[in-house]
């Protein structure tokens, strides 16, 4: 059976309720007070801060097959003592594996050494020298920076000190100092690097204070990601025509040697058919067709490593090159109004009803000490 309902429960909570929207109702102006004054500072902080404008690309990897450079020719070279069929291309970074890319020390380093140029100057300047000598920031960031950041800020650079001053980087290591530091906390929230696995796309981005400078930081990250697939890609070729190259001088040296050697011995002994010289003449002439065969085996298999070269070069498709933005991608400014808007609200609410709920703790704390002494 069901239970019957509470009479006095629901009036309770029905008190309750009117009790709260009368609060509410006789404390409206200071409700409207305080969501005035945070929807301002709403407004404020919306008009202060600065423009951000992205610019971004999407290119797709091409993607080639791993390739034997040895082939055929491994079991000829292989009697000079040289093992081409052990030694392939095909190496690939995946594309899942680009935000590693961009997100690495090495990466980054080389981002704040990029030149653009922006605008009211005409000379161009590096990602570093505009943040260091040329930007501005805003009043927000300016008070968090010397305000709240202070003392953390001052720690870091008593650490970083220290540690420059008593230490040597003598081991190879890779040194960041404090302001590259902030550079890179700062470059990881302006470029963006997505990867479509389904449709096999990658997206990059880059936020910048202007549409130009935008674009220009977008294009040298795509070239530059780019790039770093590239040479990781063919380094296994690269190695591998190194190596031919070398084996191809040395056995050229070998053949060129055993070659003046039988027509020396050819010139000397014209007229003589005696055994002992057919024998000799015999050996090195077998001797100067097995130089021969590597010496020509080894010169197709050094075309066939410049070509491995060419052919693992990634290709980059591009399907939206980098554009000049012509709007804003942030701040939302209605967006943040809205925001403080709802936010007044909840503080005002939660001002007058807490007061009202410690006045009432209050009120029956004394209540029972009146008992008490009763």
């Amino acid at each position: 059976m069901e239970k019957p309902k509470n009479p006095t429960s629901s009036n309770n909570d029905e008190i309750d309720l009117l009790e709260l929207a009368k609060t509410a109702w006789d404390q409206k102006k200071l409700i409207i007070s305080i969501t005035v004054v945070v929807t301002i500072l709403g407004v404020l902080i919306a008009l202060v801060l600065k423009n951000e404008y992205t610019a971004g690309s999407t290119f797709v990897p091409q993607t080639t097959e791993k390739a034997n450079i040895g082939g055929n020719l491994g079991g000829l070279a292989s009697l000079a003592g040289i093992n081409l069929g052990g030694l392939s291309g095909g190496s690939e970074i995946p594309p899942s594996l680009y935000p590693k890319i961009v997100s690495s020390v090495n990466f980054r380093k080389d981002l704040l050494n990029a030149t653009f140029y922006f605008q009211g100057n005409s000379q161009p300047i590096t990602y570093e020298y505009y943040y260091d000598s040329v930007y501005q920031l805003g009043l927000i960031p300016l008070i968090r920076k010397y305000t709240i950041g202070l003392p953390s800020l001052l720690i870091k650079n008593f650490k970083a000190n220290k540690y420059n001053n008593n230490s040597s980087n003598d081991f190879g290591l890779i040194n960041i100092s404090e302001k590259e530091f902030e550079h890179f906390k700062r470059l990881d929230k302006q470029i963006s690097i997505q990867y479509n696995e389904k449709e096999g796309f990658v997206s990059l981005s880059f936020a910048m204070p202007e549409p130009l400078m935008a674009a220009q930081m977008a294009k040298y990250a795509e070239e530059l990601l780019q790039k770093e697939v590239i040479e990781f890609k063919i380094q296994n070729a690269r190695e591998q025509l190194k190596y031919t190259e070398e084996r191809f001088e040395e056995k050229k040296i070998e053949f060129e040697e055993i070659q003046k050697k039988l027509a020396n011995f050819r010139d000397k002994n014209q007229n003589l058919s005696s055994a002992l010289v057919l024998n000799q003449l015999e050996k090195l002439e077998s001797e100067y067709n097995f130089a021969f065969n590597i010496y020509t085996e080894l010169a197709k298999q050094l075309e066939q490593a410049k070509l491995q070269v060419s052919k693992d070069t990634p290709i980059f498709s591009i399907i939206q090159p980098v554009t000049i933005p012509i709007e804003k991608s942030a701040p939302k400014r209605p967006m943040i109004v809205i925001v403080f808007l709802f936010l007044g609200l909840i503080v005002a609410f939660g001002y007058i009803f807490g007061r009202e709920f410690l006045i009432g703790l209050k009120e029956q704390w004394n209540i029972k000490k009146l008992e008490r002494l009763s």
